[in-house]
């Protein structure tokens, strides 16, 4: 800890050296006062801080990567559902809906693979003998994506022919789920 408070320290006289440079003072006198200071812990802002809290315990900290979000990313946040069984469908179909009743503009995406694919084939039905078509239709008329596996239809020696028309077929699900995350921003829930 304390070669990475010497380092920061050196980084800090030098950035003071070069902006006292860059403004024409003397660059000696001005870059010994930051090393004179010692540097304070950050505070600690808990989770379940308030935005006061949060906003009082930053002041005089130093600036940092700041994550803001923007009008439209709160107005429609990016959420993936990852599902790999087929047990977990009904649970996953029932998170959907709850998250789309409390974000109703959220963009959705299931993404399956191995028995995670099975309740988006045709033909498939939940526990309690009800086809899965209608929730999917229905939570597809909602916006929601729902996302295939190629890799696992090749497995089972399947086609496209064999998912569900809501569904889209993507050519590997792990590629598909990094691919929202890091390109398209999408929040990662996995049951």
């Amino acid at each position: 800890m304390s070669r990475i408070l010497a380092l920061a320290l050196t980084l800090a006289t030098a950035l003071a050296a070069a902006s006292a440079l860059a403004a024409g003072t003397d660059a000696p006198a001005q870059a010994a006062a930051p090393a004179a200071q010692a540097p304070t812990a950050a505070k600690r802002i808990d989770c379940a801080a308030t935005p006061e809290t949060a906003a009082s315990a930053a002041v005089g900290q130093p600036a940092g990567r700041v994550n803001e979000r923007t009008a439209a990313d709160a107005a429609s946040p990016k959420v993936l559902f990852k599902i790999t069984t087929a047990e977990d469908a009904p649970t996953i179909l029932r998170f959907v809906t709850n998250y789309l009743a409390v974000e109703p503009t959220a963009q959705v995406a299931v993404v399956g693979y191995s028995g995670g694919i099975d309740f988006m084939l045709v033909g498939a039905r939940d526990p309690s003998g009800k086809p899965y078509a209608e929730q999917l239709a229905a939570l597809a008329d909602r916006g929601v994506v729902f996302k295939v596996c190629n890799n696992t239809l090749k497995a089972r020696n399947l086609t496209a022919t064999a998912v569900n028309p809501v569904a889209v077929v993507v050519p590997g699900a792990v590629n598909e789920i990094i691919r929202l995350q890091t390109k398209e921003g999408y929040a990662y829930f996995q049951n």
